[in-house]
């Protein structure tokens, strides 16, 4: 009869970290079958396997445990080591995941330092797993027993093994996470380099391992970080600004502040974070904005004020050049602003392509209108409410214009006025 899977389980096991063990067990079967040890160990033919009773005791030989340490959690023993000092790396490595080694130098050995924390210096108060852990001397079979690393991710995850799916037509991180169990956040972080605005291929592999770990590191921990104060917005009402305007008289200035925090982490997640102690270092400034409260009524007096800052009038109403000057242009003022003749509306403003260059043009709502042409520059918009007097824009050269200066009209129901008619320097 041949004996192939039990030459077979003789091999492996003599490949096992345990090969001086297995290689005296093979050699304690061999004798049993007055074989020669190494024929053994080579898979060779047994020529006495007919006696059933040898057969049983080389078994019981082979079927060997092996010396090893196990990590006893709550009680239970989770994962086997080939040491006590494995399994105490194991733990020390597993503290590490969120400790520095001085960190955890200084908290097992309660040096700790009561000084209150300097800037932006972290502290830690205590280090501790979640549920009671021991290591006891156990036997174990070979293929129990864990590597460090193996150990470590195994007590994270509870799992050795990480789940992964293939990405279909139509999902999104958000359906993934959601079938998994999982948040969107937690998705990510088991997945390097993916993230929220990733573009998601056709049988793209995702970790979609949900951890289950056997236990966790519990830190406390105490930080100080500098934080900057927003400044508040104070609204402050002006009766003599327009309605519906508003400006900002003062900047507004972050301020800064010292904050002490006191924090539980649970495997790298905060549970619970408390301020023990805030320093203002530099108080914030309001940004203070005035908003206008006066209602300029759209409808005008009836009189027109001189729409520019004194200038003079260098061409009056009428023909020249063989053409009708349809109004007056004023030029050479003190101030090259251009004021509104009276209350109105904004019909448009903007550029006329009939020479007119940057023009305005202004619905007094009572049958009057008034044009203000040339301008270099535009200060209001179509449909804006203005009030008499109110700048409007600044005198210019655009269009068909000779130089700098305001051409104004005026019109009544319609029909072109001379402005001279209704206004005086």
């Amino acid at each position: 009869m041949r004996f192939t899977n039990f030459t077979n389980k003789a091999m492996k096991l003599i490949n096992s970290p345990f090969k001086k063990s297995i290689i005296i067990s093979v050699t304690i079967a061999a004798l049993a079958f007055h074989t020669n040890p190494v024929a053994l160990a080579n898979n060779s033919k047994l020529s006495t396997a007919n006696d059933s009773h040898k057969v049983k005791k080389t078994a019981k030989a082979i079927d060997h445990k092996a010396q090893a340490a196990a990590i006893v959690i709550d009680g239970k023993p989770v994962v086997y080591l080939d040491s006590k000092n494995t399994a105490q790396d194991v733990i020390k490595k597993l503290k590490l995941q969120y400790v520095n080694e001085d960190q955890l130098t200084a908290v097992e050995a309660k040096s700790t330092s009561e000084q209150p924390l300097g800037q932006n210096e972290t502290r830690i108060l205590d280090l501790h797993l979640s549920a009671d852990a021991a290591i006891e001397e156990v036997k174990a079979e070979p293929d129990q027993i864990l590597s460090l690393d193996q150990a470590v991710s195994f007590l994270q995850k509870g799992t050795l093994e990480e789940t992964k799916y293939k990405v279909k037509q139509g999902d999104v991180l958000g359906t993934i996470a959601s079938e998994h169990q999982l948040k969107i956040t937690n998705l990510i972080a088991l997945n390097p380099g993916l993230t929220e605005n990733s573009v998601l291929q056709i049988d793209q592999e995702l970790n979609v391992t949900v951890p289950k770990p056997f236990v966790e590191v519990v830190v406390e921990k105490e930080f100080n970080q500098q934080e900057e104060i927003p400044y508040q917005t104070e609204v402050k009402e002006d009766p003599n600004v327009a309605n519906g305007e508003s400006k900002v008289s003062q900047t507004g200035q972050a301020g800064l502040q010292s904050v002490t925090y006191h924090v539980i982490e649970q495997n790298g997640t905060a549970v619970k974070k408390d301020v023990t102690k805030q320093d203002i270092i530099k108080q914030p400034v309001n940004q203070i904005v005035v908003k206008g409260t006066k209602v300029i009524p759209s409808r005008g007096e009836g009189s027109f004020a001189w729409p520019a800052v004194g200038g003079y009038i260098s061409s009056t109403m009428g023909y020249r050049w063989g053409k009708l000057h349809k109004g007056i242009d004023i030029a050479r003022p003190s101030n090259p602003t251009i004021k509104a003749a009276d209350n109105g509306v904004v019909v448009s403003a903007g550029w006329d392509n009939g020479g007119y260059g940057n023009k305005i043009v202004i619905n007094h709502q009572n049958g009057y209108q008034t044009v203000y042409a040339h301008l270099s520059s535009i200060g209001v918009k179509t449909g804006q409410t203005v009030e008499k007097g109110s700048a409007i824009g600044v005198m210019g050269a655009t269009g068909d214009a000779t130089g700098v200066h305001l051409h104004f009209e005026v019109y009544k129901n319609g029909a072109l006025q001379d402005p001279l008619s209704y206004i005086k320097k």
